[in-house]
């Protein structure tokens, strides 16, 4: 608790003020519930900042002190008004792509398939005030390692997913090209039972400085899912040129990209996730030693694209690797490669015992 002048410093003053990107949400938040969607308190036209109403309320505590910048000016939490469920809004030009792509692979039968890991579209919101604009509505998700994998089954379970979701895309004529870590993410609802703050993820929804309870994928199993077709493509099943130009997307290291020649989108998408890959399993851990999988990956960023397998090859290399994965070695932690050691010593003596325990008593 904080006394009243430093409330009002001059430095806290800020967090009561609305930013030009914010205020375009809060005007349009009365079409947003016509359609079933609340945004934040700090959104609603009337909103008068907590700590204002209520001088025993202290500014950082505050839940309407948290604005929007981080997830960018095109982006938007909310709650959907029937079951008060985190979703995500997106605002899309409604002719682009990305719009007509999303909602194809979000469309009947497809949303129905295990394999589609592509982030499901809610719902397709035109703005009332703009034709040309459309707001897509989607489950909020977070980023895959966070809160960490916790074991290397997990770990490879997420990899397992990103192929198969991969191979369900391109048997369906679309290249993602830009499925990047930034642009794969899982659905983390059923591990906070009680919910979490879209702006301040580890906390809980309606109090911002404290921490809200994570369950384990160990044992609650989640959904990974591909997002942001802003650059995909999709082919016609005739379609004789399956073949694009463009060097735009987050992966640099693709070598074949390029302005003038031609290339193979599908086989970008292989480059990029078993990038991908090796940097979740190898390199951001130390202590992982799969000699098989790192030489799948190194056939999936191959230099030539025509040498490297494609995305239904990779899947079911990967899947016979990980039937060769003992029980042991699924439930060992994998070690963050910038955890100190100290640390790493307590928790692997108790992921140990923990997996002793289980492998002797199940």
């Amino acid at each position: 608790m904080s006394d009243s002048t430093s409330d009002n410093s001059p430095q806290l003053a800020i967090f009561a003020q609305l930013s030009p990107v914010e205020i375009y949400w809060r005007d349009r938040q009365p079409f947003f519930a016509e359609h079933g969607y609340m945004l934040r308190p700090r959104y609603q036209s009337d909103w008068v900042p907590s700590w204002q109403r209520d001088p025993t309320i202290y500014i950082l505590d505050a839940e309407d002190r948290l604005s929007m910048h981080a997830m960018g000016p095109h982006l938007m939490d909310a709650r959907r008004i029937s079951d008060n469920a985190l979703v995500l809004m997106k605002r899309v030009r409604s002719d682009s792509d990305e719009l007509a792509i999303a909602t194809y692979l979000s469309s009947d039968p497809l949303r129905d398939d295990p394999r589609n890991h592509c982030v499901p579209i809610l719902d397709v919101l035109r703005d009332p005030e703009d034709e040309e604009i459309s707001f897509l509505v989607m489950p909020f998700l977070r980023q895959v390692d966070n809160p960490p994998f916790e074991t290397v089954g997990t770990l490879l379970d997420c990899c397992e997913q990103l192929l198969e979701g991969l191979v369900f895309m391109h048997e369906h004529g679309v290249a993602h090209r830009d499925c990047a870590y930034k642009n794969v993410m899982m659905d983390a609802t059923a591990l906070y039972p009680r919910g979490f703050h879209p702006m301040s993820q580890n906390c809980l929804p309606d109090a911002v400085m404290k921490p809200s309870p994570v369950l384990s994928r160990k044992d609650i199993p989640v959904k990974y899912y591909y997002v942001d077709f802003g650059i995909s493509t999709r082919f016609m099943p005739d379609d004789p040129n399956r073949l694009v130009l463009g060097t735009l997307g987050l992966d640099r290291d693709v070598p074949e990209l390029s302005d003038v020649v031609p290339y193979d989108p599908f086989k970008v998408d292989v480059f990029i996730l078993g990038n991908l890959i090796g940097e979740l399993v190898f390199l951001r851990h130390t202590n992982i030693d799969m000699p098989i999988l790192e030489q799948l990956l190194h056939d999936m960023l191959a230099r030539n694209p025509a040498e490297r397998p494609s995305a239904a090859e990779a899947l079911e290399r990967f899947r016979e690797i990980r039937r060769g994965v003992s029980r042991l070695q699924a439930a060992w932690r994998p070690r963050p490669s910038d955890e100190p050691l100290i640390v790493t010593a307590v928790l692997q003596t108790a992921s140990l015992l923990t997996t002793a325990f289980k492998s002797i008593f199940g």
